[in-house]
């Protein structure tokens, strides 16, 4: 009787308002029984997997299946995690809760490998990945744990939502609804190794430190490890004195770690990493889909979008909704979602996904709840602050230019006449920061941190408009078109955009925030495998696109746009010398003078695509 009265008060107190993390920990003890199994793989290897099944007998469930890297624990029966599946939400409703460690990550057996290459072609049972393991451990479910309605749905944020995705496809049909939430899609396009050629150096270096070494035997993880000692506050600082890439393996890696020899092995989109971009086989795929990602996402911003594009092409019948918030990295998942640095967006936009979109979605595949019918694309629209829904991303709209103009200026007219270019010294002793703060590793408010710092550099180039006079919605990706020359044989370009506040705008008076940046190696401006050298001073045109956004520009606010040729330590720093970047030595830096032209046969400019107001 009385373990009665204390799940009936629990169920009560869910009902009511938000549980403390505490609370809900005694919750999903009080009404889930854990077990552990370690389930078979076609080819023999077993995979560790943590269970929580609901003590209410009386109703059936669906399975919600997590795969990760990251690890299950706490280990043991009798030892439980104190919250389940994506948000509380999901632990009150009742789920069969299932989480697995892959391959080669501690309890699990098998060797573990970074972003398995998907196999389209399965002819026996030594022929497996991420795919048919997530089929065989639903296979296993479906047979072996009773209670199940028969349905399943899997769901992981960053590495784990690789797996979801990789889950999805070829299938199980009892595999209803997926979930991929900032899944890392494509390594070298984009997601956390490179960006158009150029390495994403402090997130990659602080990620691989505390990864770990290749296990050859399941092991429970190490509690006593220690986190990697920086021996310094200040990251810029940390990295210039590390020297060029090389030095991290003989410094501190000590080759130790394959994964992060591995990217830097392989600087070139070779079939190392071709082979590893999941969004090429999302085809056919027949789970309803709801793809994540926020706006403010410091390490997997492109990889929702990449696959979101990938689903629209190849997988047209799919039924699919991305959604994109105004979030760090999984910052859905927790939190409010009000904020970001000094900017506030005005409303609480996580809990409005994790009731409003997130839990329905899954209440109706798994649990045949009502349809929530959502949107092909829910995003939040930066600048106005407010959801919009669209029927397709990106959305339709006119296609407009903003053009370098002599003097700084910005505008949508281009120049029609002769005007000298602009140029600047780059020089990799001096590299221009990416936040004009004091931060150790890749601070997530970068992306929407105030550029005025960079704004008074010789080594930056600034262009503005005029002051706006009314809305400029902008949505979709920002595509630079930029005329250059330069005295190097190789050159970053980092192209951002920039929303500059009213000089009377209360507390953020003459604000630039940062809307979106991205860099781009020029050695691969005309090919992502086959590098080529710059002819030095010889005039080249650089074309590439940037990853989508969806901001309003307000009246009395002004465009910017900054052109600079280093953005350290977030990207590595390039000696501006073609060649392999990871091996170059000290004394192979050089500095160099580049030059951006805005006349009228060289227009330099950033094109992207207006829409209308909301109705």
């Amino acid at each position: 009787m009385p373990v009665v009265i204390l799940i009936l008060g629990f169920a009560l107190l869910a009902q009511s308002q938000p549980m403390t993390p505490p609370v809900l920990a005694e919750y999903v003890k009080a009404n889930y029984t854990k077990y552990e199994h370690r389930i078979p793989m076609r080819d023999g290897k077993h995979l560790f997997t943590s269970i929580y099944v609901p003590k209410d007998s009386s109703l059936s469930y669906p399975f919600l299946l997590s795969r990760t890297p990251y690890s299950c624990a706490p280990y043991g029966a009798d030892k439980y995690r104190p919250n389940l599946g994506p948000n509380e939400l999901f632990a009150k409703s009742g789920y069969i809760f299932v989480c697995q460690d892959v391959r080669g990550r501690y309890l699990s057996e098998g060797e573990f490998i970074e972003m398995t290459p998907h196999k389209p072609v399965k002819r026996g049972a030594q022929d497996f990945d991420e795919s048919s393991d997530t089929y065989d451990t639903i296979e296993w479910l479906l047979k072996n744990i009773q209670g199940n309605n028969g349905k399943a749905g899997i769901v992981g944020i960053s590495y784990p939502g690789f797996y979801a995705v990789a889950g999805m496809i070829d299938a199980h049909p009892a595999l209803k609804a997926a979930s991929p939430q900032a899944p890392v899609v494509d390594l070298f396009m984009g997601d956390d190794a490179y960006h158009n050629g150029a390495f994403y150096l402090a997130a990659n270096f602080g990620f691989y430190t505390s990864f770990g070494k290749k296990k050859t035997e399941p092991e429970l993880p190490d509690p006593g490890a220690r986190r990697f000692d920086f021996g310094s506050r200040d990251g810029y600082d940390f990295y210039k004195r590390l020297g060029p890439l090389a030095n991290a393996d003989e410094k501190y890696f000590k080759r130790e770690s394959s994964y992060w020899t591995d990217l830097l092995a392989h600087t070139t989109y070779d079939d190392f990493w071709k082979s590893r971009n999941i969004s090429q086989h999302a085809r056919n795929i027949t789970p309803a889909v709801l793809t994540v990602g926020g706006w403010f996402d410091a390490e997997d911003l492109q990889g929702p979008l990449r696959l979101d594009a990938a689903l629209e092409k190849q997988s047209p019948s799919t039924r699919h909704t991305l959604v994109m918030g105004p979030w760090v990295h999984g910052g859905w998942a927790r939190g409010e979602g009000d904020k970001l640095g000094s900017v506030s967006f005005n409303l609480k936009a996580s809990p409005w996904f994790r009731e409003n979109v997130e839990f329905p979605f899954f209440e109706f595949h798994l649990k045949d709840k009502p349809d929530p019918k959502l949107s092909r694309a829910i995003v939040f629209e930066t600048g106005s602050n407010r959801w919009r829904k669209f029927d397709s991303w990106p959305p339709k709209g006119e296609a407009k230019n903003l053009y370098f103009h002599a003097g700084g200026r910005l505008s949508f007219f281009p120049p029609v006449e002769s005007e000298t270019p602009d140029e600047y010294l780059s020089d990799p002793a001096k590299p221009v920061p990416f936040v004009g703060f004091t931060t150790l590793g890749m601070a997530q408010s970068y992306m929407v941190a105030d550029q005025r710092f960079a704004s008074s550099r010789p080594d930056v180039l600034t262009y503005v408009s005029e002051v706006l006079s009314e809305d400029l919605i902008v949505a979709g990706p920002l595509k630079p078109k930029l005329f250059l020359s330069s005295t190097a044989t190789d050159s970053d370009f980092v192209v951002k955009l920039i929303d500059v506040y009213p000089d009377d705008y209360p507390e953020l008076g003459g604000y630039q925030q940062l809307v979106r940046g991205e860099p781009f190696r020029a050695k691969f401006r005309e090919s992502f495998e086959q590098p080529r050298a710059i002819e030095a001073g010889k005039l080249f045109e650089l074309n590439y696109s940037m990853p989508d956004i969806c901001h309003v520009f307000r009246p009395g606010h002004r465009i910017m746009v900054q052109v600079q040729s280093s953005w350290f330590p977030l990207v590595d720093l390039n000696p501006q010398r073609f060649g392999d970047v990871p091996n170059t030595k000290a004394p192979d830096f050089t500095k160099a003078t580049q030059r951006v032209f805005h006349d009228a046969r060289h227009a330099s400019s950033i094109g992207l695509t207006s829409i209308p107001l909301a109705p």
